[in-house]
């Protein structure tokens, strides 16, 4: 995890970049997307190899290294990055700033199998626990054919204090599969991540 503290220039000078990388930093128009994508570099190259690369798959925009030296998974928000590795397994990762109304939207992630607190102090974070669950589940299973309502299940679990296990199912035509996945409540942040 990395918090991000620098500003752009600072990131920019302490990360490499080949001119494809910087192609498509330029291509984003809001300076905040430009430090953090320099921060998934930095904490990667941190991470790994001072001139490690990540690269995007045409189709799905899932990303891999380009040497393929591990499976990577990606996540940002507000001011926090944060990158999962294995040279052997599958990995998703997610984290979310609890910062809007989640419940408004929540009918559009949530299905009738899963069971959200009623209680009003922890219903926000129950639910921000389900959207980076699936998000995770999502990025493991490489994005395809998945519908966040119909496909990803999280099954009830009581809500723990800083930090607990979950349990996510995704159920499609091609899968069926039960993942043990972590969460981490920090600084009104929620990580979740998983790990085929």
């Amino acid at each position: 995890m990395w918090e991000i503290t620098e500003d752009y220039e600072t990131l920019f000078q302490k990360t490499y970049l080949n001119d494809d990388d910087i192609i498509r930093l330029n291509t984003f128009k809001s300076l905040n997307r430009k430090i953090e994508s320099l921060s998934v570099r930095a904490l990667l190259q941190q991470m790994t190899r001072p001139d490690a690369r990540i690269v995007y798959h045409q189709q799905t925009r899932k990303p891999y290294l380009d040497d393929n030296s591990y499976n990577i998974s990606v996540t940002h928000s507000n001011k926090y990055t944060a990158i999962l590795l294995s040279k052997e397994k599958q990995v998703g990762i997610d984290i979310e700033y609890m910062s809007h109304k989640i419940e408004r939207v929540a009918h559009k992630f949530i299905n009738e199998k899963e069971v959200i607190t009623k209680d009003p102090l922890l219903r926000h974070t129950h639910l921000y626990i389900h959207w980076c669950a699936k998000e995770a589940l999502y990025k493991i299973c490489d994005k395809e054919d998945i519908n966040f309502h119909k496909n990803l299940i999280i099954k009830p679990f009581e809500l723990e204090k800083i930090q607990g296990n979950i349990t996510g199912i995704v159920k499609n035509d091609s899968r069926h599969e039960e993942y043990l996945m972590y969460y981490i409540i920090y600084n009104n942040y929620v990580l979740v991540y998983c790990i085929k």
